[in-house]
């Protein structure tokens, strides 16, 4: 176990996690820069032009602490409990592991459809894990007519930290190379919120009788909630490409990231992070980036190059005062470049409105050393802000120790 300071403007970080490739062929990596996108703009809509890894240097002195090194590619952490300090984890070839006190043992290893972005992704806890011990995993399988599909299922663990499969919650997810969505949440209400990919079928996102494109409300036994905005649907919110992030700025405003195009009808770019309240249609295909719809809702914030976005948190930490409340985006990068966090501050009086932006952990010819590609952001119980790496995923190069867990915090006062 060691322990990372970063400060700005000058980067120290004393481990090296190489910067990533990207498969030949893979329209998920185009990288190309897009033109703004034409037709009216909302006015409230903050447009990023700067370069992909760049952006406004951000000004918070930050510790990083590797929590698990030696995994492969993980894609979700819940969290049990803050003292000790237990996580369950899933990393997409399948397994799911406990880390308590810093030990680790699998819990079960699920049989996935792995390729692409496919395979074993998020995860989210009952909220009274505890007592029910039943958790929640998203994960692309067979599907009974053949092909693929994604699902979420109900897994139950017993007291000898083992876990059996209890219960499909929902399947029928469409899944595809790309484009498979795949965070759990549980929400304010204790609902259980799942984002889906629109499988890469455009029409998916539009279409009300798809799952795919959608962030889906479902009840922990996988029933349809009364108050979901649309009658007898899963369907909290639509009008997505490939949302991968959750979160919550109040019981009834959610985050969430989505990745722009990627040669789509023409277009590149413009991943975006969203302002969703229940039945919002943010858009696509119709729309994308600042593009104003009577219909649909544009934006907060959405950059020209493609990042893309990995998992997002709302800071309720205390070690770093200057990002409470704000949103913390991690960012996957594509090459060599693009690896990082994002600091995005909303407006008090209407969250659709960038007050502040700026990045930590880039990497460039000043600051050559990052995480490399972050996925997942979480808060732990413990106040601290943690995120994963995949850079194992065929998109990066796997160091040595592999992917891990990392704690991000402030450094001890001097």
């Amino acid at each position: 176990m060691f322990s990372t300071r970063i400060s700005n403007p000058l980067l120290l970080i004393s481990f090296a996690l190489a910067a990533c490739g990207s498969p030949p062929g893979d329209p998920a990596n185009n990288d190309d820069k897009a033109d703004v996108p034409p037709g009216p703009v909302d006015e409230k809509c903050s447009y990023q032009s700067t370069a992909m890894g760049e952006g406004p240097q951000g000004e918070v002195e930050l510790l990083v602490e590797p929590v698990q090194l030696g995994l492969e590619v993980p894609w979700g952490i819940a969290f049990v409990s803050g003292s000790p300090l237990e996580f369950l984890i899933t990393e997409r070839g399948g397994r799911i592991s406990r880390w308590l006190d810093g030990v680790v043992s699998e819990v079960a290893t699920i049989e996935v459809s792995l390729g692409g972005e496919g395979g074993l992704l998020g995860i989210a806890l009952d909220p009274a894990f505890g007592s029910s011990g039943n958790f929640f995993v998203y994960h692309t399988a067979p599907a009974a007519g053949g092909g693929i599909q994604n699902q979420v299922v109900r897994y139950h663990m017993e007291a000898d930290g083992s876990a059996s499969l209890d219960k499909v919650i929902i399947d029928g997810i469409p899944a595809n190379r790309f484009h498979n969505g795949g965070r759990l949440r549980i929400g304010p209400d204790d609902m259980l919120y799942v984002s889906a990919g629109d499988g890469q079928n455009l029409d998916n996102a539009q279409d009300l009788s798809s799952l795919g494109g959608k962030i889906l409300r479902l009840t922990l036994d996988g029933d349809i909630p009364a108050d979901n905005p649309i009658a007898d649907s899963a369907t909290f919110a639509f009008g997505f490409r490939n949302p991968q992030a959750l979160a919550w700025l109040d019981a009834d405003t959610l985050v969430v990231t989505d990745h722009g195009p990627t040669g789509e009808l023409g277009r590149r770019g413009h991943d975006e992070v969203n302002i969703v309240k229940a039945g919002d249609n943010l858009g696509w295909s119709t729309l994308y980036g600042c593009q104003a719809g009577t219909a649909s809702v544009a934006p907060a914030i959405t950059w020209q190059d493609s990042l893309p976005p990995g998992g997002v948190a709302i800071y309720t930490g205390t070690s770093i005062p200057a990002w409470t409340g704000d949103v913390i985006v991690g960012v996957l990068g594509f090459g060599d470049k693009g690896h990082q966090l994002h600091r995005i501050e909303l407006d008090d009086s209407d969250p659709h409105i960038v007050v502040a932006h700026e990045v930590y952990l880039k990497g460039d010819s000043l600051y050559p050393e990052t995480l490399g590609r972050i996925r997942d952001v979480v808060m732990g119980p413990d106040g601290e802000l943690y995120v994963t790496t995949s850079n194992c995923d065929g998109r990066g190069t796997c160091p040595a120790d592999g992917d891990g867990v990392f704690r991000i915090t402030a450094p001890p006062a001097p």
